[in-house]
């Protein structure tokens, strides 16, 4: 059998050794974490260390870790809280993950949507000419800004957005899926009131996630009918999910001090491509990005026809977001970003390590 690069991370990171081994253990709790016996109490107290681990990994108190069945729940929860107030108005920049700009539970007609700049950041002053407009009507903002962008990498402005939200009286939700384990993330220097992290972006297991919330900040549950998750998310908690979670997180950020390496090896592929292709396009390229990720296309080439050229020759890499039900699509973040929708076509993403 020939072996296999696997250069796609950022839609799932290999499980890592570790937290297999650590998710087979957590198999054999078979006490209920809300119970109060022994088994029920070692379930618990296993949860709690995994929470700790998760809250350390974005600077945050671990009673405001909230853990949910992935990144897509999370954002939907941090989007569900205040919709039922007349007096709040959602907004979200155009590259944010489709669970996002779903919207959550509010109405087109209370969403407002931020153009991104030609190389992928926010348009800030946009969002803040848009909320001084939205003042005199008694709005209050919540606003969405991604902390980088799955496809291209971009890393986004978000407590530059904080300061802006703040003053505007507003909340500031950061989905720091991609982000997390890849740059350092403290919730104190982003600014940031809630943030969404995923497990099996940084090696976990998939089906667990988080929703981390500042001091203060409140929400109101999606999934009603329990007491656990402190009242904000009903259901028996995932055990072995939520363990493999924390085991994750812990060398995530451990392994925070390898990425200027592994941005080397990213800089080195775009030049190999650019070595090859002369015309070769890397979005987002003249900002700072994620050390992992690269979005390339050549124009002429589809992005469908690369994708499966290179899976024959035993290299895995996608066309853009994962989450399009196996659909090569052209990508809405690229066309935020004005790019040209025959040069879009062809766009890769390559996510190492």
């Amino acid at each position: 059998m020939n072996q296999r690069s696997y250069l796609d991370y950022n839609a799932t990171a290999p499980l890592r050794s570790e937290v297999r081994d650590a998710v087979t253990a957590a198999l054999g709790l078979h006490g209920n974490p809300s119970s109060v016996h022994e088994e029920g109490r070692a379930a618990r107290a296993a949860i709690e260390d995994a929470r700790a681990k998760v809250a350390k990994l974005v600077g945050a108190s671990p009673a405001n870790v909230i853990f949910t069945s992935g990144g897509t729940e999370a954002n939907a929860l941090a989007l569900a809280a205040l919709s039922g107030d007349a007096s709040w108005h959602c907004y979200l920049s155009a590259i944010e993950h489709p669970s996002v700009l779903s919207g959550g539970r509010f109405h087109p007609e209370t969403t407002t949507i931020i153009p991104v700049t030609p190389d992928g950041i926010a348009d800030l002053a946009v969002l803040a000419r848009k909320l001084e407009k939205h003042k005199p009507g008694g709005w209050r903002p919540i606003v969405s800004l991604m902390a980088a962008n799955n496809e291209t990498g971009a890393i986004q402005p978000v407590a530059e957005a904080a300061k802006i939200v703040h003053d505007a009286g507003g909340l500031l939700h950061c989905d720091a899926i991609q982000a997390a384990g890849r740059v350092p993330l403290d919730m104190a220097e982003l600014g940031a009131d809630m943030v969404s992290l995923s497990a099996h972006k940084m090696g976990g297991p998939k089906g667990a996630g988080a929703l981390v919330l500042a001091e203060g900040v409140t929400v109101e549950p999606l999934i009603k009918g329990g007491g656990q998750e402190g009242r904000r998310r009903a259901g028996t908690e995932n055990v072995p999910g939520i363990i493999g979670f924390g085991v994750a997180a812990e060398l995530a950020a451990a392994d925070l001090a390898k990425m200027d390496e592994i941005a080397k090896l990213r800089d080195a592929l775009e030049e190999g491509v650019r070595a090859i292709a002369e015309d070769a396009v890397v979005f987002s390229g003249n900002v700072r990005r994620l050390p992992n990720t690269a979005c390339i296309a050549v124009p002429g080439a589809k992005s469908e026809t690369l994708v499966i050229a290179l899976d024959l020759a035993g290299i895995a890499v996608s066309a853009g977001s994962a989450c399009s039900s196996g659909k090569v699509e052209v990508s809405h973040v690229l066309a935020a970003m004005g790019v040209a929708p025959e040069l879009a076509e062809g766009a890769i993403r390559i996510s190492l390590e």
